[in-house]
């Protein structure tokens, strides 16, 4: 009996969908999250701050300093929870945490795998150029990433269209979750990758589902 070997993945994407739902409280969540989206807000500019740093750290030393990546890695997973609570998902009534560790009792998880080195070649020119066919796909998908959630875009018409069937049936469709985390997994993917924390190229492929498909790493 042969056993197929784990795929090792440096950003892990993983969410469980809370049942039941409210059937209107996803009306009012644009303005629960308002205190989320302001200091969102400044952890971006930071994020983009530490990212420049990293940008030449890793150019001279090929290493990201390691306080610098848990910190950029932080502000993706606090995004990550107020997008699936809010209108990346609406898969959760659970209020985030202000938080930028893991958090592991809350639903929606991110985890990034720190590099002990990095390319001196890719960080010149996979930020900008070899990033450029998935920012195609993402402004498709998301329409604007504006600091640290998504607006608009496909991903926001399938969420609404799950908030809907939620309103009038109680149950949230498990097919659209598992497409929603699929395109909201590809997101994630390649925002890492441009933010220089990683030289593996995200896929060009839907993984859907709450949970990483072949294991986590």
């Amino acid at each position: 009996m042969t056993t197929t070997p784990a795929v090792y993945r440096p950003v892990s994407v993983e969410a469980v969908l809370d049942a039941p739902l409210s059937r209107w409280l996803w009306l009012v969540k644009w303005i629960l999250v308002i205190p989320h989206y302001i200091v969102l807000f400044f952890l971006w500019i930071a994020f983009v701050l530490v990212s420049v740093i990293a940008f030449f750290a890793i150019l001279f030393t090929e290493r990201y300093p390691r306080p610098l990546f848990d910190f950029n890695a932080g502000v993706l997973r606090w995004s990550w929870r107020v997008s699936y609570y809010a209108y990346g998902a609406l898969a959760t009534d659970r209020y985030p945490p202000f938080s930028l560790g893991e958090e592991p009792g809350y639903p929606a998880r991110l985890d990034i795998a720190y590099p002990e080195r990095l390319s001196r070649g890719l960080v010149l020119v996979k930020w900008w150029l070899l990033a450029i066919p998935h920012y195609i796909v993402l402004a498709f998908f998301m329409g604007g990433f504006r600091s640290g959630w998504w607006g608009g875009g496909l991903i926001a018409v399938f969420t609404i269209v799950a908030a809907v069937v939620v309103a009038f049936r109680e149950k949230y469709p498990s097919d659209l979750f598992d497409l929603i985390m699929g395109l909201n997994r590809w997101v994630l993917r390649v925002v890492a990758y441009a933010a220089l924390m990683t030289d593996e190229y995200p896929p060009f492929r839907l993984d859907m589902g709450g949970s990483e498909p072949d294991g986590r790493h």
